[in-house]
């Protein structure tokens, strides 16, 4: 039977490009209409920040230096260079399909509906997982600036609760407040933290280029094999999040320019500060003081204060807790377009899909993504749950990746994708690097999940080892279940109708 090819995928605001010429979107019908008002600065404004180099460069650098004891700028190199790849796949897709959902929509128009689902409830889960995790992390920084001292528990939960509320109001009130907001906080975030490590490399440099790629295998991990696979997947961390550009498509000016080019420059900017600034750190101390503050739950303040001087503390603190706002802000801009955009499909309540009549802003979206990060806050009381939110909320990403780039490469292969219709054409070029990317997405997914007991907390749980496939298992059944039951349903309301003579009508799965 011949699969019918859906045509109401794409909003009508989109079936039309910036320059007002026809694109290959066709007709479509829609609750709300976002309004166009990014352009390709707000747009890598907002990959930049989602990625955050500060935000990096805290989850992987004491972690990275316990574990593999040193020596692992290479796997950061390598992993940025990868990450470019399924970046490029990106890109090829958003020239083509800008929309409201990105990865979503992309699964969804390409195979079908029903691999959209699953698309769908893995990408939103992720990136609320990641919401859940920097509102939880960023309320400690926020804590630390306004009250001073650690937080733990009832008082983490608590002051990632406000983080939360201050993203949200910089959210729902207008997209030009939070195009201003994000610009600042990105702006602090660049200026001050390289300012730092310029400063650490031309004036408190100790150690030789070489230092970068020596010690491998001395930290935790048994062996420098083991220690450089945990490496890549610890360095991984670091370059998620450029994919958010995709997802605001539908509210930037030209998007099939406009959003492949703040992909490329959002990561390239990003993996660039990371490079350089874990350098400068390592090279500014000697090894045994390198390893002996990455122990810490703040590895970086106190390699800064020893330096520069304590008096450089305080005002890195404020560059650290803007630098999570302003991350914050953006996760919650990027998952609730693609909340909006799966209730657009039905996949979620239509009432996600509304937006306002003034400032065309998906409200209900935005704050359903924050209600259900806030509720994922209270696993906040207990570290282990906590953590495990944390690896999934990366794994979880990284299985998005791969589905992505091997919806790309069979769209490809079997003819239902033309990449040379898009605004980025790359020829044989595309295909080749849809083939790395995918299988670079895969094995980056397998070896961030792979449980090891050197990475996790001392003394953790199996269940938190194995935290990434556990999650992406119940999500994959749980999405399986309501796919079937919603068919079965579907079946029964169209079938149960009887054509004239008995004989039933047929139906095509694929419109289901």
């Amino acid at each position: 039977m011949t699969a019918v090819k859906e045509n109401n995928l794409f909003s009508a605001a989109d079936s039309r490009s910036a320059d007002g010429t026809e694109t290959e979107y066709g007709n479509t019908h829609e609750t709300g209409q976002l309004r166009r008002c990014m352009s390709v600065w707000n747009c890598c404004t907002l990959g930049f920040s989602v990625v955050s180099p500060v935000v990096g460069l805290y989850a992987i650098f004491g972690v990275e230096n316990l574990v593999t004891g040193g020596g692992w700028i290479a796997a950061l190199i390598l992993s940025l260079f990868m990450q470019l790849t399924v970046a490029t796949v990106y890109a090829e897709l958003s020239s083509q399909f800008p929309i409201a959902g990105g990865a979503y929509k992309w699964s969804r128009h390409l195979i079908g509906p029903k691999t959209g689902q699953y698309a769908g409830i893995i990408y939103v889960s992720s990136v609320i997982a990641m919401l859940t995790t920097t509102a939880y992390t960023g309320g400690m920084w926020l804590s630390a600036v306004v009250m001073g001292g650690d937080t733990q528990g009832t008082s983490a939960v608590i002051w990632g609760g406000v983080f939360l509320l201050i993203c949200t109001l910089v959210n729902i009130v207008n997209q030009r407040i939070y195009k201003i907001i994000n610009l600042l906080g990105v702006s602090a975030e660049v200026l001050g933290s390289i300012c730092v490590a310029l400063i650490l490399f031309f004036f408190f440099r100790i150690n030789p280029i070489s230092e970068l790629f020596q010690h491998l295998g001395t930290g935790l991990a048994p062996t420098s094999m083991t220690a450089f696979l945990a490496a890549l997947a610890i360095a991984g961390w670091a370059f998620i999040g450029f994919d958010s550009c995709s997802t605001i498509a539908e509210e930037a000016h030209n998007p099939e320019r406009v959003i492949p080019r703040a992909i490329f420059l959002s990561l390239l900017a990003v993996g660039s500060v990371v490079l350089f600034n874990s350098s400068a750190l390592m090279l500014s101390v000697n090894h045994a003081t390198l390893i002996e503050a990455s122990a810490t739950s703040d590895p970086i303040s106190p390699i800064i204060a020893s330096t520069i001087g304590a008096w450089a503390a305080k005002p890195f603190l404020v560059i650290v807790m803007m630098a999570f706002l302003s991350c914050g802000s953006s996760v919650v801009n990027y998952a609730s377009r693609i909340v909006f955009s799966m209730a657009r499909e039905g996949n979620l309540p239509a009432f996600f899909s509304r937006v306002t009549r003034k400032t065309q802003l998906p409200r209900n979206a935005i704050a359903g993504t924050v209600l259900m990060a806030g509720l994922g806050l209270l696993f906040g009381l207990n570290d282990g749950a906590v953590a495990t939110i944390i690896a999934f909320g990366t794994g979880g990403l990284y299985a998005m990746f791969s589905m992505t780039t091997g919806v790309g490469l069979y769209a490809r292969l079997t003819g239902r994708w033309n990449p040379a219709l898009g605004a980025l054409r790359l020829g044989r070029w595309g295909l080749a690097i849809n083939v790395v990317a995918f299988i670079w997405a895969l094995f980056e997914l397998i070896n961030i999940g792979w449980p090891r007991d050197y990475i996790a907390a001392p003394g953790a749980s199996w269940w938190q080892l194995w935290a990434v496939p556990l999650v992406l298992g119940t999500l994959l059944i749980l999405t399986t279940l309501h796919v079937q039951t919603g068919y079965k349903r579907a079946i029964k309301k169209v079938l149960g109708i009887t054509a004239p003579g008995g004989i039933r009508k047929q139906v095509d799965r694929n419109t289901l």
